[in-house]
């Protein structure tokens, strides 16, 4: 049953994931406020992604093997892993706690819960764009994680029993098949073996997509404030009395709501530890290129997923883009040289021809990832604070789903999914600031996936 009086709700965070809780939460009746540091929406991390709605890769960057694999990454030319040491502990715990991840058992759980907020992430954007007719440059062509190695094909057996449990559809493809699914892979048979295409994937420009959504949620009287730094979060011990804000011009505010959601990527721990909670999100540097297509029967069609390199090269309109590498350094978004050549190698040994690389753009972005590679979402220990955080790479693909899920809860409505194991409660007494995370709807008992 819908909340009769919704109230104020204040979200923190103007990226995809807060932008889509807004939409939710406006349909749900809220008054909706966002706050945000950036001069208009999706100006950082949604800025300039990989372009993919990929519920069907939906996995933790957590799984066995990946230990000696990240060894052998940080030796290599074109490593997809690099670690950059900084002075924060909290870059080790998170490393610690990530490692502590990489056992079967743990990738199964997350894995599948992962999977399960994806998937229905991909019926709410179904939805959102048939009710809108919000246009983002979307193809829905699926994608195909390309394997470079005998060996790789092989250990794709895992990854298809969950998909199978799940429902998913998928088709492993030979050389051919990838060919007849990307053409313009033809003039590079001799690089790869085979792949694992997921049809259901779908690609676009997330940035797009989020300056379209905004304008629709200012239709439903959703206010934006902008060029505003956020502070701090007062409580009471049991409640949110307030977010201190301070404006460009130099003057600070005390905003007060019935709600607040939480949703500032990377940021989101800095403004929780002085309430006392413990959130383990870190940021992960993400780069990408994009480059013209220049001969389209060379470019891809849709989303390419490298399993060597990491590296996805995906296509819009008239663009190639090309993200990957995960380097943990902190808050530094420094462009560094050695990740675009790599980016720069793979599309071009891949897809030679099919972009423009005398025209190219080169950005980087942090990932909020948690250790288990799960996002965080719903209540916390005080009682109007919600949490929308953490979905890693895959904020795009979650966010709809995440921020319909989060609506439910705000409004104690029984979730689509079960919502069991995506709040903070699943990381134990070190995340609550005094006092247990209440119950929900549709929320059962789950092991935390470290203690």
């Amino acid at each position: 049953m819908q909340n009769a009086h919704p109230g104020h709700s204040i979200i923190l965070g103007a990226g995809v994931i807060g932008i889509t809780s807004a939409w939710y939460l406006a349909k749900a009746g809220h008054q909706v406020t966002v706050l945000d540091r950036q001069p208009g929406p999706a100006q950082e991390t949604s800025f300039a992604n990989a372009g993919m709605v990929s519920p069907g890769y939906s996995a933790p960057w957590a799984a066995p093997g990946v230990p000696l694999k990240a060894i052998k990454w940080l030796l290599s030319k074109h490593a997809p892993l690099a670690i950059r040491p900084t002075a924060d502990l909290n870059q080790y715990r998170w490393m610690w706690q990530m490692l502590r991840n990489c056992t079967a058992d743990r990738y199964a759980t997350n894995k599948q819960r992962m999977m399960r907020l994806a998937d229905h992430s991909r019926q709410c954007l179904i939805e959102l764009r048939s009710e809108t007719g919000i246009d983002y440059e979307q193809r829905q062509h699926g994608t195909l994680q390309l394997f470079r190695t005998q060996k790789q094909l092989d250990a794709a057996a895992k990854d298809i029993d969950v998909l199978q449990q799940l429902g998913v559809p998928f088709e492993l493809l030979d050389k051919a098949g990838c060919v007849r699914a990307e053409p313009g892979l033809a003039s590079s048979q001799s690089k790869f073996v085979g792949g694992l295409r997921l049809p259901l994937d779908e690609t676009g420009d997330c940035q797009l997509f989020t300056a379209e959504l905004e304008t629709r949620c200012r239709a439903l009287g959703v206010r934006f404030q902008y060029g505003c730094d956020i502070n701090s979060l007062s409580s009471d011990g049991q409640r949110i009395t307030g977010v201190d804000i301070a404006t460009r011009e130099g003057d600070r505010h005390t905003l007060h709501a019935d709600n607040f959601v939480l949703a500032l990527g990377s940021y989101s721990p800095e403004l929780l530890r002085p309430l006392g909670i413990d959130l383990p999100v870190y940021p992960v540097k993400g780069y990408s290129l994009t480059v013209p297509v220049r001969d389209s029967s060379r470019a891809p069609t849709s989303t390419i997923m490298d399993e060597t390199y990491k590296v996805a090269i995906t296509r819009f309109a008239d663009r190639i883009r090309v993200g990957g590498t995960a380097e943990l350094a902190g808050f530094d978004l420094r462009l560094r040289q050695k990740p675009l050549a790599t980016l720069r190698m793979v599309v071009n040994d891949l897809f030679p021809g099919g972009g423009d690389n005398t025209d190219t753009r080169y950005w980087a972005g942090l990932r909020p990832m948690t250790p288990d590679g799960t996002p965080v979402v719903g209540a916390t220990a005080l009682d109007n604070l919600f949490l929308n955080t953490g979905h890693g790479t895959l904020g795009w693909t979650m966010s709809c789903g995440s921020a319909q899920v989060l609506a439910d809860i705000i409004d104690s409505r029984r979730p689509a999914i079960d919502t069991q194991g995506l709040d903070i409660s699943r990381y134990g007494r070190r995340s609550q600031p005094g006092h247990g995370t209440r119950a929900l709807p549709g929320q059962g008992k789950d092991k935390p996936a470290y203690s």
